[in-house]
């Protein structure tokens, strides 16, 4: 059993306990319970048969790792060796070495420890060989059912860009409180700004006021020229959109998928909208135009996810 404590003379406590056979006089090795013994020369007490021994008299200890008893063993001895190895300072961790919030211990070589300060938010623990600690943080790699954050921002003016998307194969595009408060118009979303009639989509759409039943009705569109999303007819109206992308990096046809809900505040009108379609233009996504055909945004945020 090793034990140990942390002070100015750090030490590891070792209980070496062994039945030998009768004769013997050295003593070293693992004992009865697989427990090896260590000492520092000095720092051991041996007891045989549970009396005390005398150091120098009784038994030697000189080399760390074996004791010679004066007298051999005879059979039925229980030989009992309390040891304490002593631990340089420098071997010690001290907490000192955190300096920081979520600073983490690892080392740079062999018995050589060393800390690793914390990463940013979300990012996650990876390794790399190249780095001094064999570890670092890094934004998690974007990949199918992996998405990452790309872009967030205020809705302002009449559009907004997002670009450098040609890396990832999946876009989830969040909409939300985006209004025009001076006119009517519709919020809608061009694949790298075109807006020839590239656009097919098949969906519903439903309205209602109050708390009155939701009319519903079968969309469908051929040949437009935008992600179509609800018509906001009324400038006090919010909304939110999920919008989600796929097969975005292949040069090949994009799909999309649109839910929409929009909440005309003095007027009481609600309306959604769901659809599903497809971009017929074969070319790799590069950027997501988000514009408002009623003029410009009074208010609005939006977050683009990629993966």
């Amino acid at each position: 059993m090793a034990t140990g404590r942390i002070g100015v003379t750090p030490t590891l406590g070792v209980r070496w306990s062994k039945a030998p056979a009768a004769g013997t006089t050295s003593l070293s090795g693992l004992d009865d319970n697989s427990v090896s013994l260590v000492y520092s020369v000095g720092y051991e007490q041996v007891y045989r048969n549970g009396v005390l021994l005398s150091r120098g008299n009784d038994y030697t200890a000189t080399n760390g790792t074996t004791v010679t008893l004066t007298d051999a063993t005879v059979t039925g001895d229980i030989i009992e060796i309390f040891a304490n190895e002593l631990v340089p300072l420098a071997d010690a961790i001290s907490k000192g070495q955190f300096t920081a919030k979520g600073s983490l211990l690892s080392a740079s070589a062999a018995s050589t420890p060393a800390v690793l300060a914390v990463g940013s938010n979300n990012q996650v623990l990876t390794a790399d060989s190249s780095t001094t600690t064999g570890l670092k943080w890094a934004t998690p790699s974007a990949g199918a059912g992996n998405l990452v954050e790309i872009a967030t921002g205020t809705l302002s003016g009449a559009s907004v860009t997002i670009s450098s998307l040609s890396t990832y194969s999946e876009l989830l595009l969040f909409i939300y409180d985006s209004y025009n408060a001076t006119a009517d118009g519709t919020t809608q979303v061009r694949i790298n700004n075109n807006s020839t009639s590239n656009y097919d989509q098949l969906g519903y759409s439903g309205s209602g006021a109050g708390n009155s039943a939701i009319r519903r009705s079968l969309l469908g569109q051929t040949s437009i020229q935008a992600v179509g999303t609800l018509t906001q007819n009324r400038a006090d109206a919010q909304d939110l959109f999920t919008i989600r992308f796929f097969n975005t990096k292949n040069a090949g046809f994009t799909s999309f998928d649109v839910l929409g809900y929009i909440d005309g505040a003095s007027g009481g009108d609600r309306e959604f909208y769901h659809s599903k379609g497809i971009y017929k233009v074969s070319e790799a996504v590069s950027s997501l135009v988000i514009y408002q055909t009623g003029g410009n945004w009074s208010g609005g945020t939006y977050t683009l996810w990629g993966g």
